[in-house]
């Protein structure tokens, strides 16, 4: 069974966000062992400057890495603004051929709300952009969830929303 495993810099506090979240695992679990890694977020100052920025980045992408080098052979997909931008359908059959050819195991990195640093980014095997609009990164966890659904509804020819 295919394991996915996302990462992610901070917690979601709102309750009916967390409780969506739940139900896309919740349906996930019939396709895939799926686990969440939350890892604590750097508390931001009331005003940032660009040495907060950079060293806040730092510090979250290195916890980020310690993660990722603890969890073995692995497809990265990072979601960042400058990565590329799939349609769903794309998505489904980028996520099956790398669970059939490449890895049992696919990590999704969410990084903090400041983003991550280039080193990390440039460990990844795919950048993946949901839209060039900014989003609170506790929604795009939503969003990933809902889009990883769909794309084994996709690879399972199951009826799911056009």
């Amino acid at each position: 069974m295919l394991n996915i495993k996302i990462i992610c810099v901070g917690k979601i506090k709102e309750t009916s966000l967390k409780e969506l979240c739940d139900e896309y695992l919740k349906r996930l679990t019939k396709y895939c062992k799926i686990e969440i890694i939350e890892l604590e977020d750097e508390k931001l100052p009331q005003t940032l400057n660009n040495s907060d920025i950079s060293r806040i980045k730092e510090i979250e992408s290195k916890k980020i890495q310690d993660k990722i080098s603890k969890l073995g052979k692995c497809t990265l997909f990072f979601l960042d603004l400058k990565g590329k931008e799939y349609s769903s359908e794309d998505f489904a059959k980028c996520l099956d051929t790398q669970a059939t050819y490449i890895s049992s195991t696919l990590v999704f990195v969410i990084g903090g709300s400041l983003g991550m640093t280039e080193e990390l980014l440039n460990t990844s095997n795919y950048k993946i952009c949901f839209s060039k609009m900014t989003f609170p990164h506790q929604l795009i966890r939503l969003f990933l969830l809902e889009q990883i659904f769909r794309a084994f509804k996709i690879n399972n020819n199951e009826t799911y929303h056009h």
